[in-house]
């Protein structure tokens, strides 16, 4: 089987020389939830750049569902792999959450009626269409979010990456895009430093620091190892148990 994700010997230095990842080798699976952990400053979003093309690898190559990341499959990468940024602001701009959502299908040369179609279904998805028609810089943080979400959904991606997603957002916000992702038939890639959410969502995890991958392996695995937490300043909060989370994966 094609993996979703395949990155092999990547390197990148960013345009004043400063070396960003080095020779990093990951392989994710079609259907598998990873957490990519790391301190900051690890390489973590220099990584998720490269997934669609925004950052091209300066050696090494990047595949997804079997496509080089080049050029002349560019649209059609970023149509699969869809990335929900930590801050919702970056990704609605427009007057209303129904346009926020249609922007990307109908730039796709989609009909009225099949757009129509996809923005409900993302926002029935994720919990959103009693909003379609309200302005997105009145809902809460946690809507936001959520309409972040559906804009990447309504494109039909294979592979979902979520970059922080729980940050800044209340308990009752939390469980709420937590119940939402567990009912996604998709591959994820979850960037995040909340450690619990990784374990409840992400059976496996993988650990970058200083650009490259110093870990990989059960999410409760890494996490109960303390030499490795404690070299690579993940922490998790106090009193907080590994073995006590079993997870909500199928």
């Amino acid at each position: 089987m094609t993996a979703a994700l395949s990155l092999a010997g990547v390197t990148h230095r960013y345009p004043d020389g400063s070396p960003a990842l080095h020779g990093v080798d990951l392989v994710v699976q079609t259907g598998e939830r990873v957490a990519l952990l790391g301190p900051n400053g690890a390489g973590k979003t220099t990584l998720v750049l490269h997934l669609n093309g925004i950052l091209t690898p300066t050696t090494g190559t990047v595949h997804v569902d079997g496509l080089p990341v080049e050029r002349e499959h560019l649209q059609e990468v970023r149509r699969r792999v869809g990335i929900v940024f930590q801050d919702p602001d970056d990704q609605l701009f427009m007057p209303t959450v129904r346009e926020d959502v249609a922007f990307g299908p109908a730039n796709l040369g989609l009909s009225p009626d099949e757009v129509d179609a996809r923005v409900a279904e993302a926002l029935e998805q994720v919990g959103m269409a009693d909003a379609a028609d309200r302005a997105p810089h009145h809902l809460s943080f946690g809507q936001r979010r959520r309409v972040a979400v559906a804009t990447v959904l309504a494109m039909w991606p294979s592979i979902l990456v979520l970059d922080e997603p729980s940050s800044n957002l209340d308990p009752a916000s939390r469980r709420e895009l937590a119940d939402i992702l567990v009912g996604l038939d998709l591959t994820v890639l979850m960037v995040t430093h909340d450690l619990p959410y990784a374990l409840e969502l992400c059976s496996r995890s993988v650990v970058l620091d200083t650009g490259r991958v110093v870990a990989d392996g059960s999410t409760g695995a890494l996490l109960g190892d303390a030499d490795l937490m404690r070299a690579h300043r993940l922490e998790l909060p106090y009193g907080f148990d590994p073995a006590s989370v079993p997870g909500r994966l199928p």
